[in-house]
């Protein structure tokens, strides 16, 4: 066998920063504007024999209930349908929707159903965290997967007990959402003080007058922006105006790892502080030879099996290089190229940077 020195692999990619700008339309979201999940308990009929099995006790007791909202009545515990399942149903409502625009939702078994492929899903209520119904669901699943054959020859394809149903959901009640009015708050998807004072600036330098700045930087997730009085009556019309404003976003020195699929990501602020650095690989090389002695023909003796093992060891020269004051990751990824690190290696060496002191950069390994 070979053992070698080695980490993962991985594939180095440098993140460079547009010069351009970026819009706060991608940077921050309205305080109060944003999606609400629903849900809902539901049956799925229709099935191919794939429904629930009479494990499933629920599954008979809502077909039952279901029945006898119809007029038809039913003991739970003599019944067996196979072509029924029961499911949960799930939904994100966006902010301000209106009654009677349709919704995507999702659908996944809870019970011992085996494929929902070809299911119909009857009419659902799908309530939000304070009990209310705010939307129905209804239609046929599309699973995107399947299951063929039977037994031990079976193969199975994604994922057949959960689908969804394009827009399988009609709005029944508006989204609780917060109007922008007087005083709209910007909330910054990745907290930055750099980037908080700087939508202040440009929303300041845009709408500011005669010495008024109707923006201000909270903390390093919120900014706050006094709706100025040209737009008390379109509110609209100054947040799309917001939205559309650019930014140079601050992005801290980072460089995430991960080790599962082998990938470094670094941004382009990442420097290096002056340092040499010495790299090596050891390779150990363990080979087992079984050498077979056959005894002569007619003779008393019996075969007999010598292992014969051999050992070596291999150590390539050390490679160095050394960088300097500032060097920034495209200097360390040429050097590191120039002396023939491979992938593997990168790892190792940016561990070893982070424990001595010289990346100025968080290490983050995910």
């Amino acid at each position: 066998m070979t053992l070698r020195s080695s980490i993962c692999l991985l594939a180095l990619s440098p993140l460079w920063g547009g010069a351009s700008g970026t819009r706060l339309k991608d940077l921050v979201s309205i305080e109060g504007v944003r999606d609400n999940q629903l849900v809902g308990y539901g049956m799925v009929v229709g099935l191919n024999g794939t429904g629930d099995k009479t494990q499933t006790v629920f599954s008979a007791q809502s077909l039952t209930n279901l029945l006898a909202r119809m007029g038809v009545q039913v003991n739970p515990t003599a019944i067996l349908v196979k072509n029924t399942a029961a499911v949960l149903v799930t939904a994100d409502l966006p902010p301000f929707a209106q009654p009677g625009i349709r919704i995507d939702i999702s659908v996944a078994a809870i019970g011992d159903s085996t494929n929902l492929r070809g299911g119909v899903l009857i009419l659902t209520p799908m309530k939000g965290p304070d009990g209310r119904v705010y939307a129905a669901g209804q239609g046929s699943v599309v699973t995107g997967g399947f299951v063929a054959g039977r037994g031990g020859t079976s193969q199975t394809v994604n994922h057949p007990t959960a689908g969804r149903i394009p827009n399988g959901a009609i709005v029944e009640k508006l989204a609780p959402s917060v109007e922008p009015g007087g005083r709209i708050k910007l909330q910054l998807r990745q907290a930055d003080y750099t980037t908080a004072a700087r939508i202040s600036s440009a929303i300041n330098t845009r709408f500011g007058s005669d010495g008024a700045e109707p923006a201000r930087a909270e903390n390093s997730a919120l900014v706050s922006v006094d709706t100025p009085a040209v737009y008390k009556t379109n509110v609209v019309e100054f947040l799309g105006e917001i939205e559309n404003l650019t930014v140079d976003a601050d992005r801290p020195a980072r460089i995430v790892i991960n080790e599962r699929t082998g990938t470094i990501v670094m941004g382009k602020d990442v420097r290096i502080a002056p340092v040499a650095i010495l790299h090596g690989t050891l390779t150990v090389e363990i080979q087992t030879i079984l050498t077979t002695s056959q005894p002569e023909a007619l003779s008393t003796g019996q075969a007999t099996v010598t292992p014969q093992t051999t050992v070596t060891a291999k150590e390539e020269k050390a490679r160095n290089i050394l960088l300097k004051q500032g060097a920034s990751v495209e200097e360390l990824v040429r050097a590191l190229t120039a002396i023939g690190s491979t992938p593997r290696d990168i790892i190792a060496i940016l561990q070893s940077l982070k424990a001595a002191g010289a990346l100025e950069a968080e290490l983050e390994v995910i």
